[in-house]
């Protein structure tokens, strides 16, 4: 390439660089940015992944203990700091248990009623909707309960959903409709779940069925 040839091209990438220069240079920018953001997001998901899961270890130990202040002290903790995280709905499901146990059902009511509320899975939320609504079925609060279990499950759950609203129809004097939801568990129930099958049998024939 001549000198002169070499001049020209040098003004082009000049005029060039003049014209889209500052475009380009914004245009690296918000690609730098964005991939720093990118790995600031995942590096903050893994480290808060792994402290949940490490408060998730000490929320089981508590529970094993029986110690009723240290899992609800956890569990708050996990709500407040990792919902983000799948610790935090295993955790309350975890906490509602023990606080079951221990005899403290509001305590597990509203353990359950967070996990409905904040889980972004929804096995975790069809779970929890079908251990309070149990909850409620004790208390005699049937129509909370069925409101509860109006919205469809995933289809893993659709037997014991409809199970569970048969024992609120039941006890709420509404035979015929619980007979209705029996059947419907013992379509929807596993083969292999041969005992709870056979426990919904009993419950149609108890109901007139």
């Amino acid at each position: 390439m001549s000198y002169h040839e070499e001049q020209e091209t040098l003004e082009e990438v000049k005029a060039w660089w003049a014209r889209w220069g500052n475009l380009v240079t914004w245009v690296a920018l918000i690609v730098l940015v964005a991939l720093a953001a990118y790995n600031g997001w995942n590096y903050w998901q893994r480290r808060e992944a792994a402290r949940g899961a490490q408060l998730y270890e000490q929320l089981q130990a508590a529970a094993a203990a029986n110690d009723k202040a240290k899992v609800a002290r956890i569990a708050a903790d996990m709500e407040s700091n990792f919902a983000r995280t799948p610790y935090a709905p295993m955790g309350g499901l975890t906490a509602a248990a023990a606080l079951q146990r221990a005899g403290d059902a509001a305590g597990a009511k509203a353990q359950l009623q967070w996990v409905v509320d904040h889980s972004g899975d929804a096995a975790y939320r069809d779970v929890a909707r079908l251990r309070l609504a149990g909850l409620l079925l004790d208390e005699k609060a049937y129509a909370q309960g069925l409101a509860l279990l109006d919205k469809a499950p995933v289809a893993t759950f659709e037997g014991l959903f409809a199970d569970r609203r048969g024992d609120l129809l039941q006890a709420s004097g509404q035979r015929d409709k619980a007979r209705d939801a029996y059947r419907l568990a013992l379509a929807k129930l596993p083969a292999s779940d041969a005992s709870l099958k056979e426990l919904v049998q009993f419950k149609i024939d108890a109901n007139g069925g």
